[in-house]
């Protein structure tokens, strides 16, 4: 269950999505917080330059595996606002990162883009259960959503044909 203490990086979360769509990016946002809760890493998605690997969710594991200890990695969250590709996933899995907790799933971000005439990404969506199953995951979060969705509506409106 998601505490509302936690709301406050999931709205991080958010703001990077938005900064990433200011950037001529697709939105999403991550933020990397210790097991006490400090802020120790934060990026958003940088797959407009070519990249499709760019994912935040992605370079959060890179960095967490070149900037602290397994026990470390084990204790902390990751906040994000969509859940993790099957890509993502593994890297978290692979350098054991705690818990996820994502605003909007992979399954309804997936229905809103096919809503909006989005092709289908080129990698299966799969929730990260299937892919890393012994992390534990939270969301979607409800009271986000909204915001979230908000943000793939004017990417996609503004890049139509683009996915």
């Amino acid at each position: 269950m998601v505490r509302d203490s936690e709301l406050r990086y999931l709205r991080r979360c958010v703001e990077l999505a938005e900064e990433a769509l200011d950037a001529g990016d697709e939105p999403f946002g991550s933020v990397l917080v210790a097991g006490d809760g400090t802020v120790l890493a934060e990026d958003r998605n940088r797959v407009a330059g070519g990249d499709r690997t760019r994912h935040p969710e992605f370079e959060l594991a890179r960095w967490s595996a070149a900037h602290l200890t397994p026990g470390e990695r084990a204790a902390a969250t990751v906040y994000t606002s969509g859940e993790h590709c099957p890509m993502c996933a593994a890297a978290h899995a692979w350098v054991g990162l705690g818990r996820i907790v994502y605003i909007v799933s992979s399954v309804q971000l997936s229905g809103l883009l096919a809503e909006l005439g989005v092709p289908a990404a080129p990698v299966r969506t799969l929730p990260v259960r299937d892919i890393a199953p012994e992390v534990t995951v939270e969301g979607p979060v409800p009271e986000l959503l909204d915001e979230v969705r908000g943000l793939h509506r004017r990417f996609h409106a503004g890049n139509s044909g683009r996915a």
